[in-house]
């Protein structure tokens, strides 16, 4: 009622910017996790070892941050909006050409690629949406933004449940080429941040970007280092999820992806609230709060035993960790310099991406060292981060409410 009641308050314009940029960030996680589905099946055709192939996620990871500082800076130079339809448009290229992959070689050069374009989406369409909106509606629309991202792990489950077993991994990856549609919409429907065309007309976004970081140093390490233990929660509770389920419990594709969908149900639910809650209640302390309910979460999410209890335990662990991102959106931005909206808070979040691009690739290591227990790896992993994320943010500066010139 509360999502709908705030929906309602925003004019047109403000309704089709939060739409393009919730469904742009969907789609870009749904090319990200087509991947995470089939590791175990790519990894079999190519004649490699699962952490191989997982190390694909890395190298994605890796390369966001080149991404985001590329595009953002186009973004404060050009504008939000054209830039928003030349990444989507380059993610959704670069997910259809994995399907043509012959080797691991030249799938992990195109998996480089995708995590570039993938890099400049997320931090776009945040400053675009937040610059668009009240500021008394950002906490609620920050938890629905960042829940673009469990919606397209969700759509990632469903295609994988339905499609996988008819078209295989590198049918999967050609469905990719779809997010490209929604350019179409971006084009004809979503107007260019106010608060862009007010600070081009001052030449705000034509510093040079050594210029304009000068003096927020110090506030770009720090997001750097919010960012990285925010992104080895997220990646570190869903990336070896699915080959967990797999490899350790041994459930079919159906199983799997039905415990997937109820990951990703407790993830919107969890950024919804927590995002509308931090409204009230302050950025830095309902993330404090989501990290550590966590921890009491942990033993179901990986030791549950049976599907029911697996599935109690991942809800009730998804509506924590995406409740704590469900901030992310509109803390970074509320904390970030208007002439640097649309680079600082991509490039942090992708900065921190990179520091934890090892996430995957470590799990998937420290199971094989403990006779293939995912569980013992992910736990552990995930109890020490949640405590990690706790300390750096309350340590931590917030802008609440903070105006946008």
């Amino acid at each position: 009622m509360a999502l709908l009641s705030t929906l309602r308050q925003l004019n047109s314009p403000q309704r089709h910017v939060v739409a393009a940029s919730f469904l742009g960030w969907t789609l870009d996680a749904f090319d990200y996790f087509l991947l995470v589905f089939v590791i175990p099946e790519v990894a079999r055709d190519f004649g490699v070892s699962v952490a191989e192939v997982a190390f694909s996620t890395t190298l994605t990871l890796a390369m966001r941050p080149l991404g985001a500082l590329i595009f953002g800076r186009l973004a404060d130079r050009f504008g939000r909006r054209p830039v928003l339809m030349l990444d989507v448009i380059l993610f959704a290229v670069f997910e259809a050409a994995s399907a043509l992959a012959p080797s691991l070689t030249v799938l992990l050069v195109v998996r480089a690629l995708f995590g570039i374009a993938m890099g400049g989406e997320w931090g776009i369409g945040a400053s675009l949406t937040m610059e668009s909106i009240p500021a008394k509606s950002r906490g609620l629309v920050s938890g629905l933004l960042q829940q673009g991202y469990p919606t397209g792990y969700l759509i990632g489950a469903l295609v994988y449940w339905l499609a996988f077993d008819h078209i295989g991994w590198r049918g999967m990856f050609a469905l990719g080429i779809l997010p490209a549609l929604l350019v179409l919409y971006i084009r004809r429907s979503v107007p260019e941040s106010p608060v862009w065309q007010n600070g081009s007309r001052s030449g705000a976004g034509t510093k040079d970007l050594l210029t304009a970081m000068r003096g927020h140093w110090k506030l770009f390490a720090y997001l750097v280092v919010l960012m990285m233990a925010f992104n080895m929660f997220s990646h570190g509770s869903q990336d070896m999820y699915p080959t967990f389920l797999k490899a350790q419990m041994h459930f079919d594709t159906a199983t799997v992806s039905m415990l997937t969908i109820v990951l990703n149900l407790g993830a919107i639910v969890g950024g919804l609230v927590f995002g509308a809650w931090s409204e009230r209640i302050g950025r830095r302390r309902a993330i404090v709060i989501a990290a550590l309910l966590a921890l009491p979460m942990i033993p179901l999410w990986a030791y549950g035993g049976s599907i029911a209890l697996l599935g109690i335990g991942v809800f009730g662990l998804q509506v924590m960790v995406q409740g704590a991102w469900g901030v992310v959106p509109v803390h970074l931005n509320e904390l970030s310099p208007d002439g640097l909206r649309g680079t600082l808070p991509g490039f942090a979040y992708q900065g921190g991406n990179l520091l934890a691009a090892f996430t995957a690739p470590f799990l998937a290591w420290l199971a094989a060292r403990h006779a293939g227990d995912y569980a013992f790896a992910m736990a552990g992993f995930i109890a020490g981060v949640a405590v990690i994320l706790a300390l750096v943010t309350r340590l931590g500066p917030e802008a609440r409410g903070r105006r946008f010139d």
